[in-house]
Parts: C-alpha cells; sequence; structure tokens
C-alpha cells in the first residue's frame, strides 16, 4: 500500500495536539463491513449502508476495492453506467484505474492518487482496469466514497476534479508516529486540496505500530474511522477495531486513533480512512446509480437516462452501455 510516502516524516508539519478544554468523542458503535460484488463482478467490502449503519450523512456509500493480487486477466472493473444526485470520490491506494466519462472527463488514477466527480444533474461513466493490468495481473487497492448533494445542489453541473498524490496536504500526528493525507476539508487547521459542495472533511492515515493519532475534528461534522488494514482502538475508552472495521464516534471536538504495538499487514502500519461531514438532513431515495429526495425524482432520472438526457458514451467506447451500480 505505497500511496504517497515521504522519506522522512520528521521533516512534515505538525497537527497540534488537542489541549484542554476539549470533549473527545466517545465511539458510538463499531460495525464490520458486508462483502459483495459490484461492476462486472469485482468484490468489495461496505462499510455502509448497511444494516448496521443505514445512514452515514452526508455520506451515501463507501467501498474497499482489494487490496487483491490480480491472475492475469482476473481483473474487472465497472463498465458504463450513469449518476445523478451526488459526487464519487475514488481514491487509490495501489495500482491504477482509467476512467471517462461522458462530459470528456477522466483519465488515469495512479497510486495515492484521487478522482473527484460530481455527477450532480447526470453523467455517464466507466471505470475499468488499465490493459496491462488484465493481461498481466498485479496488486489492485482502491476506495470509493460517495458525498451526498443538498436538493439545492443536485441538478448541478458535473464537474471533474483531478487530484494527484502530490497534491494532497501531507502532515504528521504531534509525535511524528502516523503519516496523515489530508484529501478534502479541513483538519487540525491543515487542508486538502479537494473542492466539495457538501462540506465534509476525508484523510487517509497510516500510524506506525504502537502510535497514536489524536486530533480535533469540527464539532457540527459526524466523525468516522474506518480500518484499510491492521489493527487498534479507538476512542479515550480504547475499543478494539481491526481491518474492514468502521467506527461511529459522538458528539465532541477531538478524536484519538491508537495503533497496536504489533501489526500483522503487508504495510506495518495501522492504515485508516478518517471522513465526517456535515448532515444535510434531507429525505434520500436511492435507486441504484441514482440519488434523489424523492421516488418522483428517481422516475425523472431514469427516464432521463433512457432518453439519453445525461451524455451520450464517446463513440470510441460506444460497447457496454448499462444501468449499474
Amino acid at each position: 500500500m505505497p500511496a504517497i510516502t515521504v522519506p522522512d516524516i520528521m521533516v512534515l508539519p505538525r497537527l497540534p495536539r488537542p489541549t484542554e478544554p476539549t470533549r473527545e468523542r466517545p465511539v458510538r458503535s463499531i460495525s464490520t463491513a458486508q462483502k459483495q460484488r459490484e461492476g462486472a463482478g469485482f468484490e468489495v467490502r461496505r462499510p455502509f449502508p448497511s444494516m448496521d449503519l443505514r445512514s452515514a450523512d452526508p455520506f451515501i456509500l463507501l467501498d474497499q476495492m482489494g487490496p487483491v493480487a490480480y491472475e492475469p486477466h482476473e481483473a474487472k472493473g465497472a463498465p458504463w453506467h450513469p449518476h445523478r444526485g451526488f459526487e464519487t470520490v475514488t481514491y487509490m491506494l495501489d495500482g491504477t484505474m482509467v476512467h471517462h466519462d461522458s462530459n470528456g472527463g477522466g483519465g488515469v488514477i495512479s497510486e495515492g492518487d484521487t478522482q473527484w466527480m460530481t455527477a450532480g444533474s447526470g453523467i455517464l461513466h466507466d471505470e475499468v482496469p488499465p490493459e496491462e493490468l488484465v493481461a498481466s495481473g498485479g496488486w489492485f487497492h482502491g476506495v470509493q466514497l460517495w458525498v451526498n448533494l443538498p436538493r439545492a445542489l443536485k441538478m448541478a453541473a458535473p464537474r471533474y476534479q483531478d487530484l494527484r498524490g502530490s497534491e494532497l496536504t501531507l502532515v504528521s500526528s504531534h509525535d511524528g508516529g502516523a503519516l496523515v493525507r489530508l484529501i478534502a476539508g479541513e483538519i487540525g487547521g491543515f487542508a486538502g486540496p479537494g473542492s466539495t459542495y457538501t462540506p465534509i472533511a476525508y484523510a487517509h492515515a497510516s500510524l506506525s505500530a504502537g502510535g497514536q493519532l489524536e486530533t480535533r475534528w469540527p464539532q457540527q461534522f459526524t466523525a468516522m474511522a474506518y480500518v484499510l488494514s491492521g489493527s487498534g482502538t479507538v476512542g479515550a475508552e480504547r475499543r478494539p477495531i481491526g481491518e474492514g472495521q468502521l467506527a461511529v464516534f459522538g458528539r465532541g471536538d477531538s478524536i484519538t486513533v491508537s495503533a497496536d504495538a504489533r501489526q500483522h499487514d503487508h504495510t506495518g502500519d495501522l492504515e485508516v480512512l478518517l471522513l465526517g461531514g456535515r448532515p444535510i438532513n434531507e429525505p434520500v431515495v436511492q435507486y441504484g446509480p441514482f440519488v434523489m429526495n424523492s421516488r418522483a425524482e428517481i422516475i425523472r432520472a431514469v427516464e432521463d437516462f433512457q432518453a439519453g438526457r445525461m451524455g451520450n458514451i464517446p463513440a470510441e467506447h460506444v460497447a457496454g452501455k448499462h444501468l449499474g451500480a
């Protein structure tokens, strides 16, 4: 899991350690991601939505793709499909993915890169492994987050942000034991490069064995920690958490994540996503790739897609059109 690293973490600016008066967020729940098939048949781990966490407002879905070592001709992707009413955020840790959309956006998403697509009023796109990965096999690991849009922005014009790994804001924990990559929003006074309609905070942290990450967190935001690999604890109560598990924090203004003294994943670190945002508090009606506020809006989205009002697949990619997730 290379993502983006630095030779010497001690040269990075440091997140300030929370000082009094602060109220540390308690751990409200810990749940385990469910495994299922998506796209053309690749497996994902999905911590939400789930029976344990139906709502993660302002987020709709989180999928962890891999880590997996593909054999030749085994890698699969998500062929052309539509979206409306939210944003997709794809963050790559290992390997590469190729993206195209009907609005002219896209490109290769490599290790450490983030592809941020605002579907808004509607767009068609695909996400597929590059030909060399399909032919030769290799490591693949990525994460896709769906960020909801409020009613007033559901029909915003589609847009695309291509965030290279070198653009992410890199900081360390106060003691230098954790590398934090800020993708979007603000944590501890540092901001990531992602431009968001819905106010969120999103980061990937690597905690060395025995390390601890304590940081302030916006009071008005929800707060969650999802473990990509490794093991540790969350909260002042030191609740155990491991690979594929999601911790949801309660109210407060700081969070704590700690790594066990021994790590058994291939990076030797506790790898965790930190995410949260300002709740939208509006009705959510989802039908596959459409996320709206009412059933009538979903019906309109399906009709618009079928009538070609969400764009057209470029001629060079005309095969494979379908209504996917």
